[in-house]
């Protein structure tokens, strides 16, 4: 088997570290969040909350959207997909109005990101590509 990132068209989804303990930690699979992407390409987004962040329902195995995760993403369609935070929804209402401009400025940062630095990134650990499994043909 072949691993390589996952992409639509030229599309790259990426997730930071702490979103990838977090998402592990609630059981959130790569595949998922690559779902939740393509639908966001496909313009099914659950919240514009400016600044390049949007908000998305993730489903969790076994349960459907309305129960499950929220998860906040720098987005940049066509282009880029940064998933930065999530939560549970019995855990949490929303986020904060300090939450979210905090949010809007590292989205701002990330999507500025050019090839060598999101290389430079992933490999520090900060970021984690979004990677799904190809058999080989």
């Amino acid at each position: 088997m072949l691993k390589k990132p996952r992409e639509t068209g030229s599309m790259r989804t990426f997730k930071t570290k702490w979103f990838h303990r977090w998402a592990a930690k609630e059981g959130l699979s790569d595949t998922a969040l690559a779902a939740a992407v393509q639908e966001m390409e496909s313009g099914l987004v659950d919240a514009q909350l400016g600044g390049h962040v949007v908000k998305k329902r993730v489903a969790l195995p076994g349960r459907g959207k309305s129960s499950s995760t929220r998860t906040l993403l720098a987005y940049q369609a066509g282009s880029k997909a940064l998933f930065v935070y999530g939560f549970a929804k019995n855990e949490r209402a929303n986020i904060g109005d300090k939450e979210l401009k905090a949010l809007k400025m590292l989205a701002m940062e990330l999507l500025d990101y050019q090839s060598a630095a999101m290389r430079k990134a992933t490999k520090a650990g900060e970021l984690v590509e979004i990677i799904e499994a190809q058999d080989d043909d």
